[in-house]
């Protein structure tokens, strides 16, 4: 089965570079927007050998894993497009319900189920199944957006700081290409929310209702301190708010979030 776009993608006029095996999609995609690509276009292989994850940490794909990349050129605020990883985490959180209704049907109340970690992660079952990392680089006639989304679909990495899960071993049996495909149409619907940021209320209410942690104890090391409290909410630009013990509300723009056991006794 080859790579595809889904059929809602298609008419809205995405197009598609699909690759064998390639370096990295967003290298790719950042590549082709310096030469005057405008977009919106996906790159997509089942085969990656040199992503970059958050803080440069590698993003290896091996083959029957997904790595995606949607490039779009906007006129917005680097700011504003930050905000667009609580939309790609929606968008992946819908494309992962869709492939797993068989598995759902099948296994009930052992069925996976996904959370949205802060910023941009996705969870099943509190291990990690999706990392989505964005890049931004001013170009002529707007600022090049780049969203990476890398699922683990037929295996997971080990040693991550926070435990990682694949689709496989959650008895979710479907290909790269088949979850591409819901994913690419479910982009179309959460990006339009989003709006170039004029819809980030409704991104953020969306996102909220699907927050793993949420209400609950939580550690953020941003490299420099470590941070614990209660993860409060999400404020409009996407900061995480953690209420400490002394009831201050204290915004976090970055950070590694750990939770629960982890969170109490600190992570490294």
């Amino acid at each position: 089965m080859a790579f595809a776009l889904g059929s809602r993608a298609l008419s809205a006029g995405y197009k598609l570079a699909a690759f064998e095996r390639t370096g990295s999609t967003n290298t790719e995609a950042i590549e082709r927007a310096r030469a005057g690509e405008r977009g919106p276009m996906w790159f997509v292989t089942s085969e990656q050998t040199a992503g970059r994850g958050r803080r440069q940490r590698a993003w290896i794909a091996p083959r029957g894993n997904l790595a995606a990349s949607i490039l779009e050129v906007m006129d917005v605020a680097p700011a504003v497009a930050a905000t667009l990883g609580f939309a790609a985490g929606l968008a992946e959180e819908a494309a992962l319900e869709k492939v797993s209704l068989e598995a759902a049907l099948r296994l009930g109340e052992g069925r996976p189920r996904y959370a949205l970690k802060w910023p941009n992660d996705v969870l099943a079952g509190g291990k990690k199944l999706v990392g989505i990392g964005l890049e931004a680089e001013a170009v002529s006639g707007g600022l090049a957006v780049v969203v990476g989304i890398g699922t683990n679909v037929v295996a997971a990495p080990e040693g991550t700081p926070t435990p990682a899960v694949s689709l496989a071993a959650l008895g979710v049996q479907i290909s790269a290409e088949e979850l591409f495909s819901a994913l690419s149409d479910a982009w179309v619907e959460f990006r339009g929310i989003w709006d170039n940021g004029r819809g980030f209320a409704e991104i953020r209410k969306l996102w909220l209702e699907r927050a793993a942690g949420l209400g609950e104890k939580i550690a953020i090391h941003t490299g420099a301190m470590t941070l614990e409290g209660i993860f409060d909410t999400i404020d409009d630009t996407g900061c995480l708010i953690v209420r400490t013990a002394e009831g201050r509300l204290v915004p976090v723009a970055a950070g590694e979030v750990f939770f629960g056991p982890v969170a109490s006794v600190g992570a490294v």
